[in-house]
């Protein structure tokens, strides 16, 4: 039902009507302010949006024109894009935390007319780059805290905008019509949203949506996992990614379910639980920092629920998947695990806010078999999917009664894939992009002549099952001096398994052997430190102390076993290492905003360090500049000592009978 009725309404406005007469009192959207959660209905949701659609044709907005939206998972936030596509206009969601610089680039290339933005900072941060936007008119906010001495020449709340509509459109039953008229005109092969690409490998693309096509993919998935209107998510992601988006506002949409945003970034954890969403999406380092958290208070309780805690969760691992995925147990197990979930799996869930979640996912790089594993026996739903921007997200995903930790799944509905002789992956899909905005060169290399998107991603399919694995990004996938394989994101998601082990970036493409750099996860080795007597006082002193090299030395010979016990792998087990004196951070340009590893502007910043791993050197000096909270610059110098670590002879059995074709 809800795949036919999004087919017919092509454009999201157009569903918000639908949603508003189909379901007007039911909960569409609900915020936490002030430690009180708020609630609107699908009709008093439709209202606001088309006054405030109203209000946005009265500040000049015009069709084809764009709009910049800036800030966390706020209501009216999200209100702007709708508001905006009510009228044709185009948003552009911004990351919050993106540095002047990088939110100049954007909102001068998508050339904003208007910036609706959350508070004080962003505002600040606009103001002080207006000189790079000529096309700007203006700048609309949702708090008002901070800003009541600014100039309001260009400055308007939106909760103003939204009345001045409001009582424009109440007395006028020609404005109203023309409204309408206006939400009617727009059509699905319009541009629905420009997102911007993360920038792993350079400057940000911006991916166009047409509205059909993003309807038609959420449209798909809303079926594939049962969606309906009775479902709730939590909107934790940023505005900017197209998981949220997708997952959140696109398939809330189509499918009419309600959408909560958390009170902050912060209060996330505690939101989550207070809501018990039915529908969760998280990236693999979040259920890895939770269950981080979770055995660092596991060895702070006492002996007796600690012992419990354990052995039921040995019951889990030994019963959970197997009872999740509808397989025999013994009736002993299954006592035993209905036991567990009363004393420890029911109590866990609540705590970690996952009571209610029917269908969980996660993407975005690999996550390792036994994390995985873990919550699944916990009785979790949880799955895996791949995709991308350019795919409006998915392009494989894992049913339910085929899932696993090692492959991503068998393509989404109604998705075309195919590899390529060098093994790069290729798709067709309902949700795919228009191209990249003002940038047709781009737009050429990615897409093909007959049709067909670049991934750039190196991958092979599971013979027998029709899985999609995926090895690595294809330009990354290189090779040993020796000749052997060297797929760096594979070989840095093995130590990243580990919970003390927060990033890893590899390096070995045309060397005689593989080194790395390990970030540590200061919360984990921290939690370690103060158990173990081991004082420190900072990230580079806890990095530097010897105990933790021993600790990480021992995580990667363990990788190197592992690798070892693979053929095509076994020659890329890591020879050297060390643990970098920082964090790497998204606003040092290190990461991206999505938290990927920016490869190519680490191997030019930290090149000393890259030469001291190869020429045999026991320790290197290396100053970094960093850029601290409130954009200031500073300089960390430290002396990081290198650490050489155990290979072993790699297995000569052929266990991988596919490789990429």
């Amino acid at each position: 039902m809800a795949d036919t009725a999004a087919r017919r309404e092509d454009t999201f406005p157009k569903l918000l009507a639908r949603n508003a007469a189909l379901r007007g009192d039911r909960a569409a959207m609900r915020h936490k302010h002030l430690g009180i959660w708020q609630t609107w209905t699908w009709k008093e949701v439709d209202g606001i949006v088309r006054a405030y659609a109203h209000g946005l044709l009265q500040l000049g907005l015009r069709r084809g024109e764009t709009i910049a939206i800036v800030g966390s998972n706020r209501p009216k936030l999200y209100w702007s894009m709708l508001a905006a596509q009510c009228i044709g206009a185009i948003p552009v969601p911004v990351y919050a935390d993106a540095v002047a610089e990088e939110m100049a680039y954007v909102l001068e290339h998508a050339q904003v007319k208007l910036a609706a933005v959350e508070v004080q900072e962003q505002v600040d941060k606009i103001l002080s780059i207006s000189d790079r936007l000529p096309a700007l008119e203006g700048l609309l906010y949702d708090e008002e805290r901070g800003l009541r001495d600014y100039d309001h020449a260009r400055l308007h709340a939106i909760d103003g905008i939204v009345e001045d509509g409001r009582k424009a459109l109440a007395p006028v039953p020609a404005a109203r019509a023309a409204l309408d008229a206006a939400i009617a005109e727009g059509k699905g092969a319009d541009v629905s949203i420009i997102l911007y690409t993360s920038g792993t490998t350079g400057r940000s693309k911006g991916v166009v949506l047409s509205a059909e096509r993003s309807i038609a993919a959420a449209a798909d998935t809303v079926v594939f996992d049962r969606l309906d209107e009775t479902d709730e998510v939590l909107a934790y992601l940023p505005l900017a990614w197209v998981g949220d988006h997708y997952l959140n506002f696109a398939q809330g949409l189509v499918a009419g379910f309600c959408m909560s945003c958390p009170e902050s970034p912060e209060t996330v954890q505690q939101d989550l639980r207070e809501i018990g969403p039915t529908f969760y999406f998280a990236p693999p380092r979040v259920y890895e920092s939770l269950l981080t958290r979770v055995m660092i208070r596991m060895e702070d309780a006492g002996l007796l629920k600690r012992k419990m805690f354990h052995a039921f969760i040995d019951v889990a691992k030994r019963y959970g998947e197997k009872i999740l995925n509808g397989e025999s147990v013994p009736l002993s197990g299954r006592l035993l695990y209905a036991l567990g979930e009363l004393l420890v799996y029911g109590p866990l869930k609540n705590v970690l806010g996952f009571s209610r979640i029917r269908v969980g996912y996660t993407a975005g790089e690999a996550i390792g078999p036994e994390l995985f594993s873990f919550y699944r026996s916990l009785g979790l739903n949880l799955k895996q999917l791949y995709g991308q921007t350019e795919a409006f997200l998915y392009v494989t995903a894992q049913p339910d009664g085929q899932i696993r930790a090692d492959t991503v799944g068998p393509l989404a509905p109604n998705v075309e894939v195919k590899i390529t002789e060098a093994g790069e992956v290729l798709f067709k899909s309902p949700g795919m992009f228009l191209g990249y905005f003002r940038d047709e060169e781009r737009t050429a290399e990615t897409m093909t002549s007959d049709g067909w998107v670049k991934t750039g991603d190196a991958g092979f399919f599971e013979t027998g099952t029709g899985h999609l694995k995926i090895i690595d990004r294809a330009k990354d996938v290189g090779r040993l001096a020796t000749g052997a394989l060297f797929p760096p994101k594979y070989v840095e998601n093995k130590l990243k398994f580990f919970p003390n082990v927060k990033e890893v970036v590899a390096f070995g493409d045309g060397r005689d052997f593989v080194t790395c750099f390990v970030n540590i996860d200061i919360t984990a080795v921290g939690n370690w430190a103060e158990r173990n007597n081991v004082s420190y006082g900072s990230y580079q002193e806890l990095a530097a102390h010897p105990q933790v090299y021993e600790m990480i030395a021992s995580h990667v010979e363990e990788v190197n076993r592992s690798l070892a016990a693979e053929p095509m792998m076994g020659g890329a087990q890591i020879k050297r290492f060390l643990i970098l004196h920082k964090e790497l951070d998204a606003d040092d340009g290190e990461l991206t905003r999505t938290q990927k590893v920016r490869r190519g502007f680490i191997a030019e910043r930290y090149l000393p360090l890259i030469d001291a791993l190869y020429d045999g050197a026991t320790e290197a000096d290396i100053s970094t500049e960093v850029t601290f909270e409130d954009g200031r610059k500073g300089v960390i110098s430290a002396r990081v000592k290198i650490r050489d670590c155990r290979t072993w002879p790699v297995s000569a059995e052929t266990g991988a009978t596919e490789k990429a074709a």
